[in-house]
């Protein structure tokens, strides 16, 4: 079985004062504090969440 690749995300920017929906999407990618870093597979799903925030999130590994 091929090995998955993954991507390494951090968050930079803080949640607060942002909408909802930009709250849950970061919740939902394991991220909700300044600085943390999360190791996810790379899916179309998991892309389109870190499109959604680009002011608040950056790929910083492959």
């Amino acid at each position: 079985m091929a090995e998955k690749k993954t991507l390494i995300v951090e968050q930079y920017g803080s949640p607060i004062r942002r909408d909802k929906v930009q709250r849950a999407t970061l919740i939902g990618l394991g991220l909700n504090k300044m600085n943390k870093q999360r190791e996810l597979i790379d899916t179309p799903e998991v892309r389109g969440m870190i499109n959604k925030l680009p002011h608040l999130v950056r790929v910083i590994g492959e």
